[in-house]
């Protein structure tokens, strides 16, 4: 049931970092939560590695505040690549 958790809050985190960015983004649903769930995973080792922040609670506000900075970090370099390898 946590791992279910994980995946909407990776969900939730990958569209409110997909709304805040500006530009297209390509991906459906799919891609977005993979991202989000990267940046979830990045999000809570920032929160507990830099700011000792515990983010164990799947829902609680730091948790998902982090987990929306660390899909909008993987969401820069996602674009980065896929910008890259699209120019030939």
């Amino acid at each position: 049931m946590h791992f279910l958790a994980f995946l909407i809050l990776g969900l939730i985190a990958g569209a409110i970092a997909k709304l805040i960015l500006p530009g297209k983004q390509g991906g459906g649903w799919l891609i977005t939560m993979i991202l989000g769930v990267v940046g979830a995973l990045l999000g809570g080792f920032i929160a507990n590695a830099v700011f000792s922040v515990d983010t164990a609670g799947t829902f609680s506000l730091p948790s998902i505040l982090f987990a929306v900075l660390g899909a909008l970090i993987v969401l820069v370099i996602y674009g980065a690549v896929t910008k890259r390898g699209s120019r030939v």
